[in-house]
């Protein structure tokens, strides 16, 4: 979620058993233009989404098993892309740092959505702050070790003072 954010996307994690219609709505109503997925099944249930959807991109994939006879002009090995970054680092590493050092505890961290388990699916957005400070509070309430060493990785943005 931290590699999307840094390159100036907004993680929405979905529910793996969700069904293609529920995928549907979600991907529909965040915008979505770029899906990862883990395996197979996965990828599937875009596909079917993409009927109603019209807006995905690209599809990358975590475990390539049962997908080699698919169209590969939008679905990607994540490793491959992974690569392909790592080459580019040079090419993309000021833009990236840009992107980067824009981030800060007002901006989006992710979206979230219900299960929709009595109706639509609803969505909110949380900021890194609200995430940062709950997890803190989560970390101190069930008296786990100090939080900011459990949570200094995801926050150690250029200019940020947690």
């Amino acid at each position: 979620m931290v590699a999307a954010q840094k390159a100036g996307a907004v993680p929405v994690p979905l529910y793996q058993d969700a069904v293609a219609e529920e995928m549907a709505y979600v991907l529909g109503h965040c915008g979505a233009r770029f899906v990862i997925v883990g395996d197979q099944e996965q990828v599937d249930k875009v596909i079917e989404a993409q009927e109603h959807v019209h807006r995905i991109d690209h599809i990358l994939y975590l475990d390539a098993r049962g997908l080699r006879k698919y169209d590969h002009e939008t679905l990607h090995d994540l490793a491959d892309i992974q690569v392909e970054g790592r080459a580019a680092h040079e090419r993309f590493g000021k833009e990236l740092a840009k992107r980067t050092g824009e981030i800060g505890p007002c901006s989006t961290c992710v979206m979230l959505y219900t299960s929709g388990t009595t109706g639509k699916p609803k969505g909110v957005v949380l900021s890194n702050r609200n995430i940062i400070e709950t997890s803190k509070a989560s970390s101190e309430f069930d008296r786990l070790i100090p939080p900011m060493k459990r949570f200094w990785p995801i926050c150690r943005w250029p200019g940020w003072a947690i």
